[in-house]
């Protein structure tokens, strides 16, 4: 099977590249611009490691080069997993037109050449963000979403543009609307990584918003990629979106605590106020997954927050 991952020097398309490639004998073809909005350092290090692989090709191009993404798709795949897009919550404050380039017109260039190859499957990432400050527990798939920043606003754009373009096509697509996924080779920009820097860096200062108040569904990359190969290979409806959740919301603080055990050295941390982009708290309902896919267990938070730190020990000058 031919299949295409865009941001494959991301976080999520770098670990299920890797799934493949050490798994099956799919080749696997991917596309990234290796943008700055994190380190290139820790991009390059990801790449490197699936450049190992005979059955991997790599592009580095933007999405919005609708020429160069022609080109590729002469290749005939025939399934896409998108992951490529300009992430960060807080960031759509500061630069919302990056998100305009990158998650509307790369995404619609992208799915309209899935559209014009007949791609038989198509996998994108969407976001809890969708559902934005919403004060109903656990979030399922059918509750009304109402984005409250930029990123959240354009991951809605994205699913509500496949259900328009994709309608009566025979392309079977999902939207994956991830929950805070963490675990090895993660984000520097999100909070577990940003506690380890500040651990390994012996910084004196460490911020904690919302007064260490937030709740989230945090969502541990093994149990991701496990998901994300169910979903290659089961039977799927046409445009439909399912949660990529533990159903497991915990505290900021307990997560903190966690890793404070597996380090002699601690960062004073400074609580402050609620940030603008932010939500208080998420907490996605993992049934449809559960049960129409066959997900049945996900690893406990405390042993994947192991995992994630016991790496971060053996890998964290990836981050310096």
């Amino acid at each position: 099977m031919k299949i295409l991952i865009t941001g494959s020097a991301g976080f999520i398309g770098y670990n299920f590249c890797k799934f493949l490639l050490s798994n099956t004998n799919h080749q696997v073809y991917s596309i990234d611009n290796i943008n700055n909005y994190y380190s290139q350092k820790l991009k390059k290090a990801r790449l490197k490691d699936l450049k190992k692989y005979k059955n991997f090709k790599f592009y580095k191009f933007d999405l919005c080069n609708k020429k160069k993404l022609e080109k590729v798709f002469k290749l005939k795949f025939n399934c896409v997993y998108h992951f490529a897009a300009q992430a960060g919550v807080r960031y759509s404050l500061i630069n919302p037109r990056s998100y305009i380039n990158s998650n509307i017109i790369g995404f619609f260039n992208l799915i309209e050449l899935i559209k014009k190859n007949r791609v038989h499957k198509f996998f994108y990432a969407s976001s809890s963000s969708v559902y934005g400050d919403s004060k109903k527990f656990p979030l399922k798939e059918t509750h009304v979403i109402s984005p409250k920043n930029i990123y959240g606003l354009t991951k809605k754009n994205n699913e509500e543009m496949v259900e328009l373009f994709f309608k009566g096509f025979s392309t079977k697509c999902i939207g994956l609307r991830f929950f805070t996924v963490f675990g090895e080779w993660g984000r520097p920009d999100m909070l577990i990584y940003k506690y380890l820097n500040s651990i390994y860096n012996k910084s004196n200062k460490f911020y904690l918003n919302n007064y260490g108040n937030h709740t989230r569904d945090f969502t541990y990359i093994e149990d991701v990629k496990e998901i994300l190969f169910l979903l290659l290979n089961k039977k799927i409806e046409n445009n439909t979106v399912v949660n990529i959740c533990s159903n497991n919301p915990v505290k900021i603080t307990r997560v903190l605590n966690i890793i404070n055990k597996k380090f002699k050295y601690k960062p004073k941390i400074y609580k402050r106020s609620f940030q603008k982009a932010d939500v208080k708290k998420t907490h996605g309902s993992n049934s449809k997954i559960k049960y129409l896919y066959n997900k049945k267990k996900f690893i406990p938070l405390e042993i994947a927050l192991n995992n994630t730190c016991n790496w971060y020990k053996k890998n964290w000058k990836i981050f310096t």
